[in-house]
């Protein structure tokens, strides 16, 4: 069975830094996107950041020169750097992966169980 386990959330003042990673572990073949999606409260799922194989990124508008996806292949790992934070990047932070489990088999989607990014002063 393959989970990805977040860590890094917390509480972080306005304007400050946090650094998120998510670990993919268990039966795993390939990775193919690995992703950071952010819910907040009220508000529906939205991809944040995303990050191919071939080491392609992207970025939603809210976040885009602030935050920073990166990856670790070898690891399994996704990353997401996170500065200048507002108030508004308030939220569940959630890892998304499509993983293969064996050579042949389709891409499965992974979620996370999420970590919480509180941003206050």
């Amino acid at each position: 069975q393959v989970q990805l386990v977040e860590s890094g959330g917390g509480l972080v003042q306005p304007g400050g830094s946090l650094s998120l990673s998510c670990a993919a572990s268990g039966s795993i073949f390939s990775i193919n996107v690995m992703d950071w999606y952010r819910q907040a409260p009220g508000k529906s799922r939205e991809l944040v950041a995303g990050s191919s194989s071939g080491g392609r990124t992207s970025y939603s508008d809210s976040v885009k020169g602030r935050f920073t996806i990166s990856r670790d292949n070898a690891k399994n790992t996704v990353y997401l750097q996170m500065r200048s934070l507002t108030p508004e990047d308030t939220a569940v932070y959630y890892c998304y992966a499509e993983i293969r489990w064996t050579a042949g088999e389709v891409y499965h989607g992974v979620w996370g169980q999420g970590t919480l990014v509180s941003v206050s002063s």
